[in-house]
């Protein structure tokens, strides 16, 4: 035995350093790190019975109800779900749900991951990006509004339809007179030919053209339209007019005063062989004339393209065109979202990987595609699945942009759900086994979210 400092001795078995023998220390006589199980409980307990009210009771009442007729009263059974699947407007709005799946999701990312990459190649990244996200502050029921608006079929009103016909008319210069037709009769220098107007007879340089059309209607007929002149001067010329005149009177065949020209029509002077030699467009008063056309006979030609209607844009809320154009306003609103994701994971990226791969000699697009997507990939799937998940669940889009006449042809699950439970179908058995099928729907892809979460986080 030693003896200690303070006059008390150690045992030998104290000195060899072995533990000191004393009583066992048990999980009841340790002490317990942090609050009681009982405070746990009493913080956790509201958010559970919340949790329990707004989201566990009405998945399982929906079950329930689901099981049941419209009024409730009498049990089908799985019959509901056998709707689902066997009625063509239901299936119809599967089809559409597997579209918005496949296509919305895939354009979302894509687009965002070239913004992000372009952000770090502007001067200006900050106020694109801006702009990009500005469209996420915008409800998702304003934006149904304004893209109704954009998907007007008038080209005056539509922004889409108006980008459209500027672009078109940029490279066609006729103006579509539709239902006009040359004035029939012996007298009448020119006959219709396969939809084209043509001169009976061929002409020559000198000789004016005269090609009256008849059928105008007042609301094509060009406000710029001026009062027709009988073209004059050397070379073939020509005019092309509307041969009436309001409130009666006038010539046949013949130039009045009164009688307003057809500009913007394509005139063709056309050889012997058929081959056109020429072509021109009316002026405002109806007037033509081929330039530098060699001297001989022709026979001058009106092409069909210029009584047909002129080109107003696309039907973007007809049956075609009304998902791919709901499509586009659900990825104006969300690619700015995907940007952001996909720029936050692009500025983690070791810089020292991106140079490494150009000094050993690859290309920009290759240290895209073998690096950086590579590295993104954790990202890219997060915001690919979340655009998955915002698609099965859309409705105000739908509901907003598709007019009632189309809505059939432009039907999701979240949109059927509401109508045959509460828009006029009062069907809540259908209506809450609908709601089941698209939970089963967004599970999945829930589950994969958040196991990817917390693989991020261990």
């Amino acid at each position: 035995m030693t003896e200690r400092l303070d006059g008390r001795q150690d045992s030998p078995a104290a000195t060899a350093g072995e533990p000191p023998t004393g009583p066992a220390e048990t999980p009841r006589t340790r002490k317990r790190l942090g609050p009681s199980p009982a405070v746990a409980i009493a913080f956790l307990l509201p958010a559970a019975l919340l949790l329990g009210i707004w989201v566990v009771y009405p998945i399982v009442y929906s079950i329930f109800r689901s099981l049941f007729d419209a009024a409730g009263t009498g049990f089908v059974g799985l019959g509901n779900y056998a709707t689902i699947f066997s009625d063509q407007g239901m299936l119809t709005t599967i089809r559409n749900n597997l579209i918005w799946v496949v296509v919305a999701p895939i354009i979302v990312t894509t687009l965002g991951l070239i913004f992000a990459v372009l952000t770090e190649r502007i001067r200006w990244a900050t106020a694109f990006k801006l702009i990009v996200f500005m469209p996420m502050a915008v409800s998702l029921m304003a934006a149904g509004v304004i893209f109704r608006l954009v998907y007007e079929e008038n080209p005056d009103k539509g922004l889409a339809n108006a980008v459209l016909t500027t672009v078109s008319d940029t490279f066609s210069s006729s103006q579509g007179y539709p239902e006009a037709r040359p004035r029939e009769g012996d007298q009448s220098p020119v006959a219709d030919e396969a939809g084209s107007v043509v001169t009976k007879q061929p002409v020559q340089s000198g000789q004016p053209v005269l090609i009256p059309i008849v059928g105008v209607k007042p609301d094509v007929l060009p406000s710029g339209a001026q009062p027709a002149k009988a073209a004059t001067g050397p070379g073939l010329s020509g005019t092309v007019w509307f041969d009436f005149t309001p409130g009666g009177g006038g010539q046949s065949g013949a130039v009045d005063g009164t009688e307003k020209g057809l500009p913007g029509m394509t005139v063709e002077a056309v050889q012997q062989n058929g081959e056109v030699a020429a072509t021109t467009t009316t002026a405002a008063d109806g007037t033509f004339r081929f330039d530098g056309l060699a001297d001989g006979t022709y026979t001058v030609r009106l092409p069909k393209d210029n009584f047909e209607a002129s080109y107003n844009g696309l039907t973007w809320l007809g049956p075609t065109l009304i998902t791919p154009a709901i499509i586009g306003a659900f990825v104006w609103v969300w690619a700015g979202f995907a940007m952001v994701l996909i720029a936050a994971g692009l500025a983690a990226i070791p810089r020292d990987s991106l140079e490494a791969a150009r000094i050993d000699g690859a290309t920009e697009w290759q240290v895209f595609r073998r690096i950086t997507v590579p590295l993104l990939s954790p990202v890219l799937l997060v915001v690919f699945v979340t655009m998955i998940i915002n698609t099965l669940k859309v409705f105000d889009l739908v509901f907003i942009i598709a007019p009632a006449s189309v809505q059939p042809q432009a039907n999701v699950v979240a949109l059927e759900m509401w109508r045959v439970s509460f828009g006029g179908g009062n069907n809540q058995g259908l209506g809450s086994a609908l709601a089941i099928f698209l939970l089963i729907l967004v599970l999945p892809f829930m589950i994969m979210n958040i196991r990817r979460f917390r693989r991020g986080d261990s």
